[in-house]
């Protein structure tokens, strides 16, 4: 399937760049708009525009109008940023006919999860992507993971971690690099956060939890192996 087309408009040149870059590693392709006009003109000057993700807050032409606008021709899945938490702005946005809407700050990975599963459920992209990593099986899609065929629940953060480690098996992966990819690559934390919740993902796998294997002085390697 070719990589889908997304437009992200906010006036923050920072918020835009951090939205883009994470939906970037998914390969989607992303066009900008600075406020509501450029929204609006590259928009129509692409017909096959597969999301909008759209900041209410912008001089001139704000999110809403930019909203009623594309509503006005289009049915393409929109999701709603703002820094406001307020119930009737919510609202408004769900009479306008927005797919989601988020609360700024928020975490750009939950903003891709949202993303791809808006674009799964208009029929944009496959319904699942499961790994499978010896007895472990992740459904993406889903959010689950089965062991032996038996669900385990995790957290959403021990989720991304073992995906990762699952996507990444037999390599050596430093805290650092972790960090970068299941936390915001901004993340600024101890990496001993990695060790705490490689602890608790490790005793709910039971042990399965050997999979994950400790590189002293660098970090983690998972590796399927007979137990």
């Amino acid at each position: 399937m070719d990589s889908l087309k997304i437009l992200v408009v906010d006036d923050e040149s920072r918020m835009r760049k951090l939205v883009r870059d994470f939906l970037v590693k998914k390969d989607y392709i992303v066009l900008e708009a600075a406020d509501g006009s450029e929204a609006i003109d590259v928009f129509f000057d692409n017909k096959d525009i597969a999301l909008v993700i759209l900041d209410v807050m912008m001089p001139g032409m704000d999110g809403w109008e930019v909203c009623r606008r594309i509503r006005e021709y289009s049915r393409v899945p929109i999701i709603m940023l703002t820094a406001k938490s307020d119930e009737r702005d919510e609202l408004l946005g769900f009479d306008l006919g927005v797919d989601e809407y988020i609360t700024k700050p928020f975490s750009p990975k939950i903003l891709v999860a949202r993303v791809e599963a808006i674009l799964r459920r208009t029929g944009c992209v496959d319904a699942d992507e499961v790994i499978e990593a010896g007895a472990i099986r992740i459904s993406k899609a889903a959010h689950q993971v089965t062991i032996d065929g038996e669900p385990v629940e995790l957290s959403f953060k021990e989720f991304e971690l073992l995906t990762y480690f699952a996507e990444n098996q037999g390599i050596a992966l430093p805290r650092e690099k972790i960090l970068n990819n299941v936390w915001n690559y901004d993340y600024y934390g101890d990496a001993r956060t990695i060790d705490t919740h490689v602890k608790k993902l490790r005793s709910k796998l039971g042990k399965y939890g050997e999979y994950i294997q400790t590189i002293w002085g660098l970090g983690y390697k998972f590796e399927v192996k007979p137990l």
